[in-house]
């Protein structure tokens, strides 16, 4: 029999709370009380930010096996909303005081959360590099050649918020590349 081996993090959170979301429901509110830290099982959960000029801004995208907001494991409030964006989005719930207490009796389990907060780290400087990119079309571009791909039909708006761009500029950049235009 072959023994697959499941990350440290992934096996702290095999006894998690499961919480099942809709599409657009809330998971945590900006200011609320860090109680409790998440790993997204099934479905998809973004992290926004309300700007004081009333732009939305997408800090993470989590996808299975992501955990949502890792930095609140050191914050007393939450810093942005997390919403559902996808159906039959779950998510495990893991008191963060219990998640705290394992870091510091597990030395891989640390490790292995050192990792992935570098990995994060990495990920937010190529999320500002693309968003200091002046042109719709060298943030996308960069955007695509980072791997990403546009997903189906009426999730653009997520790409939008993502780079940064409203979805307006999105469209129009997306129609000048169909149409074969080149840029002026």
């Amino acid at each position: 029999m072959i023994m697959i081996m499941r990350d440290p993090i992934s096996r702290l959170f095999e006894d998690a709370r499961c919480v099942a979301l809709g599409p657009n429901d809330t998971l945590f509110q900006t200011g609320a009380r860090v109680a409790e830290m998440y790993r997204i099982r099934s479905g998809r959960v973004v992290l926004r930010r309300h700007t004081a000029s009333g732009s939305v801004l997408i800090v993470q995208t989590a996808t299975a096996g992501m955990i949502l907001a890792e930095a609140s494991a050191y914050s007393d409030r939450y810093h942005c909303e997390a919403v559902a964006v996808a159906a039959s989005t779950r998510v495990e719930a893991l008191p963060k005081a219990r998640f705290r207490a394992a870091l510091g009796a597990d030395l891989a389990l640390a490790e292995a959360w050192a990792a992935m907060l570098a990995r994060g780290v990495q990920a937010a400087r190529f999320k500002a590099e693309v968003r200091s990119l002046p042109k719709v079309s060298g943030r996308l571009d960069a955007w695509l050649d980072a791997g990403n791909t546009l997903p189906e039909k009426g999730r653009l708006q997520e790409v939008a918020a993502e780079l940064s761009v409203t979805r307006e500029a999105l469209y129009r950049e997306l129609a000048r590349r169909r149409s074969g235009k080149l840029p002026r």
